[in-house]
């Protein structure tokens, strides 16, 4: 096994420390072969390369698509010196040993992320050189080390300044780029199944995901489940500032109660327990729009996960006072805030620029069901359909509710006032017992209230049990073969009912 590098050959889509790599390498006497834009970029800044042309004899041709696929550049890569077949072989063809892959990809997947990219300008974008050197690196890690990204390049160099570079870091070298290979080659077959039908489709007739473990976790849902955080290139969209670790519960709870508070325009504050909201609320202010969500259910609010969509200012840490919590996240936190809430031993403070997802994926039936995120689309397509008309409060607080409603466990009833709710049934297995609940549940008089039902009114018992608390306006789907009986209902019992023509149900 071959423990010091000699050569090594540099291709690079991302720049990204190239340079410092180039220079700690030729500084050690390492022969660098390079291409195209990587040569050109190397030579600018003073380090001499060997273009890969003159090394193979062979000029890049069909405007750069080859290049490195040629056998003294695979041969140099996957020769095992040990064996003397391929000793003879190298020996006797003249095939210097390569020792060193540093290549990154075409940019496939930032290509594919713009708006209004062609299939053609697309497949312009997948690498076919790079990914076989890699993999052919990868293959034969103990003799060729694999750099497959950036964030490698100074362990590398600590690893070849000891004088020795470890079998573990060739394996972990490696392991990272089969990762990087399949992720790349799953986000081709991915989009491009999503185009056969010569117009993109939300969902292609293959779909696959690679992620990199972010954190283990201590547990699952439960102590005997084991779990972990995967995400994109081992990055997750959060930054932890304090408290104790994220538990899978926690992490599960800070998505919902973010996803919830970012769907509002102006300020908004949510508790959450159990993916469900307890109490929501929006003000001209952050801190009163928290402090009217854990007014909403403050029983509930206890052991919560508070989300914001603003920053979490020295007000908000004071609005919350002793309230015991698990989690908060909001955009960021003033040092005031920090200060206050880091005599919180346990508390856990989460940072996030965003966490909405395009696609909702889980585990079934032996496979996966993927489906697009749910959005609640705006109000200016809702109808009244009773006699009784909605005032712009009315409007208001139903839009309110409906928001809230769309992120509640189904079946759901959310009962509000414009800028928060009153009571939330939740996870029911009728509607009616959902509108129950909700009343049960309310903290304050629900008279004069707004509601929003996730789903049609089957029959109008729901809506007389809402009618019965004084809720005065309701906001629902429409759908059912008994929307008559409902609307006549609602006529009946002076209540103004919205349908919107969409549901929001969450299992």
């Amino acid at each position: 096994m071959t423990q010091h590098v000699e050569r090594a050959l540099l291709s690079v889509s991302d720049k990204t420390g190239i340079t410092e790599l180039a220079q700690f390498l030729a500084s050690r006497g390492v022969e660098i072969l390079s291409t195209g834009g990587t040569a050109d970029h190397l030579s600018r800044a003073g380090i001499n390369v060997v273009k890969v042309s003159d090394f193979t004899g062979a000029p890049e041709i069909l405007g750069g698509r080859v290049k490195t696929l040629h056998p003294k550049i695979f041969a140099g890569i996957l020769a095992d010196r040990s064996k003397p077949a391929h000793q003879k072989d190298c020996e006797e063809h003249g095939l210097p040993r390569i020792d060193l892959v540093v290549v990154n990809l075409y940019p496939f997947e930032a290509t594919v992320a713009k708006e209004g990219v062609t299939v053609p300008e697309a497949i312009e974008q997948i690498d076919v050189g790079g990914p076989s050197m890699l993999r052919a690196a990868a293959k034969n890690h103990k003799q060729s080390i694999p750099l497959s990204d950036p964030s490698l390049y100074g362990e590398f160099m600590k690893e070849m300044e000891s004088g020795t570079i470890s079998d573990a870091f060739r394996f972990r070298a490696a392991v990272t780029t089969f990762a990087r290979t399949a992720a790349y080659d799953l986000a081709i077959s991915s989009w491009l199944s999503r185009q056969i039908d010569g117009e993109a489709a939300p969902l292609g007739e293959r779909f696959g995901i690679s992620m990199q473990r972010v954190q283990s976790l201590r547990y699952g849902e439960n102590p005997k489940q084991f779990a972990a955080l995967y995400a994109p290139g081992g990055k997750a969209p959060f930054r932890q500032l304090h408290g104790k670790e994220l538990s899978f519960n926690n992490i599960i709870d800070l998505e919902a109660a973010w996803r919830l508070a970012s769907e509002f325009v102006g300020p908004a504050g949510v508790v959450i327990k159990h993916t469900n909201p307890c109490g929501v609320g929006t003000a001209n202010t952050i801190a009163g729009a928290l402090r009217n969500a854990i007014a909403a259910d403050p029983v509930s609010a206890f052991g919560g996960i508070i989300g914001v969509n603003r920053p979490f200012d020295d007000a908000c840490a004071e609005a919350v006072g002793a309230l015991f919590l698990e989690v908060i996240v909001a955009p960021s936190f003033s040092e005031g805030a920090k200060e206050i809430l880091g005599r919180k031993k346990n508390l856990r403070l989460v940072e996030t620029d965003g966490l909405r997802q395009s696609l909702d994926i889980r585990t079934a039936a032996g496979g996966i069901l993927v489906q697009t995120s749910d959005v609640v689309a705006p109000a200016t397509d809702w109808k009244v359909v009773t006699k009784l008309q909605a005032d712009e409060s009315t409007m208001r607080g139903l839009e309110f509710a409906w928001i809230v409603c769309s992120h509640v466990k189904s079946n759901a009833i959310v009962i509000a006032r414009e800028a928060q709710t009153v009571g939330i049934g939740a996870g029911q297995m009728s509607r009616v017992d959902s509108a129950k609940l909700a009343v049960t549940k309310a903290m304050s008089p629900t008279a004069g209230c707004v509601a929003a039902s996730d789903a049609f009114f089957p029959f109008r018992d729901g809506l007389d049990i809402l009618a019965d608390a004084g809720i005065r306006a309701v906001v629902q789907p429409g759908g059912s073969v008994r929307d008559d009986e409902v609307i006549a209902a609602a006529d009946e019992r002076g209540i103004v009912m919205v349908f919107t023509g969409e549901r929001h149900f969450r299992h």
